[in-house]
């Protein structure tokens, strides 16, 4: 898949929708589009992350004139830039490619006023507000913070598997496996998630061939009982793919064996790699709470411990990992930001006033 189907190319060209001289209308009670300054470092809620979860945040965010700032990541989009047909988001019922709708996405939000920033943070203080972040050298500001930062797909680190990603070799069984009807496909890992997806891969698959590097899982007892139970799952033990085969599109994958060195092809439709995902929560740590995987955990439905501070999507959710559920949390996210802002301004009006 490349980046011209709907991917990098045609961001810029997002920030700002619509001609000044011809401004979109809006009906009333509704904020109106505007144009974002773009030079601007102070918000009212800066959002890091540009997935489903944080243009979520950001739609529901400007609409609520809070005029949020993205800082949405050198590789903007989140991990449906790298994803070719999504057919389970609601409201798209022939399908739309994953770049494309992470397009739609990004005009949306910027369409009500989000200001869209394409660079990594690098750093962030938490420790009193405003809340200072620093991204390609510039230091913004913000009276409360989203953190949608997602979370990456571990991969195998081979060129072959980088090329066909989108044209067979994906990380999710439960986004694509439906296009695999009736084929055979190879899962790669031998944790519970590998064994999840092979188990629901069986619903589509006419057979999966779990690939594991060692001679026996590492993941739960009852996950492998079912797995190692299953008609159409076979196991090629101390295994690793070194090369994924195909031109255009998957048509096997060349495996090693750990022990003898021997290798051999195995002939597949698809390949799903599911060896782990990491919570891009590295500037976070230090200020923020994380679970024994990495993510960052959560007070109530979506706070953290730092007052002010939300958390949304797959930086914090190691279950369901779906764009849809990702939407929904920066939603709440938003929302709760939004009450957060106007519970915080009141007060502080209160403490004016009696003085």
């Amino acid at each position: 898949m490349t980046q011209g189907m709907g991917g990098f190319g045609s961001l810029k060209s997002l920030q700002i929708i619509g001609d000044a001289e011809q401004p979109l209308a809006a009906p009333v009670g509704q904020p109106v589009a505007v144009a974002p300054d773009e030079g601007r470092t102070e918000a009212k809620v800066i959002i890091v992350g540009s997935g489903p979860a944080g243009l979520t945040a950001a739609i529901y965010a400007a609409r609520a004139n809070l005029a949020p700032i993205v800082l949405g990541g050198y590789e903007a989009g989140g991990q449906l830039m790298i994803t070719s047909e999504v057919e389970n988001f609601p409201g798209f019922p022939e399908g739309i490619q994953g770049p494309e709708l992470m397009d739609r996405m990004r005009a949306q939000a910027a369409r009500f006023g989000a200001l869209l920033v394409d660079v990594d943070v690098e750093r962030v203080d938490f420790s009193a507000r405003p809340f200072r972040l620093w991204a390609a050298g510039v230091e913004y500001t913000a009276q409360s913070v989203i953190v949608a930062s997602g979370a990456s797909a571990i991969w195998l680190d081979i060129e072959s598997e980088t090329r066909l990603r989108g044209r067979g070799v994906s990380a999710c069984a439960t986004c694509d496996g439906f296009f695999f009807r009736d084929r055979k496909v190879i899962v790669v890992g031998g944790g519970d998630s590998a064994l999840e997806e092979a188990l629901f891969l069986t619903n589509f698959a006419s057979e999966v061939v779990m690939v594991h590097r060692r001679d026996q899982f590492r993941g739960s007892r009852i996950m492998q009982g079912r797995a190692l139970a299953h008609p159409k799952i076979r196991v090629a033990w101390n295994s690793q793919v070194v090369e994924v085969l195909g031109d255009q599109k998957v048509t096997g994958v060349r495996l090693r064996d750990t022990v003898t060195g021997d290798e051999r092809d195995e002939p597949a439709d698809g390949v799903f790699v599911a060896i782990g995902h990491r919570p891009n929560t590295g500037v976070f740590r230090d200020w923020l709470e994380v679970d024994p995987k990495g993510y960052l955990t959560v007070h109530g439905e979506t706070a953290t411990r730092v007052d002010g501070v939300f958390v949304a999507g797959d930086v914090r959710d190691h279950r369901y990992r779906q764009a849809v559920t990702a939407a929904g949390d920066g939603c709440r996210a938003a929302i709760d930001a939004e009450r957060w802002l106007a519970e915080h301004e009141l007060a502080e009006r209160a403490t004016a006033s009696a003085w």
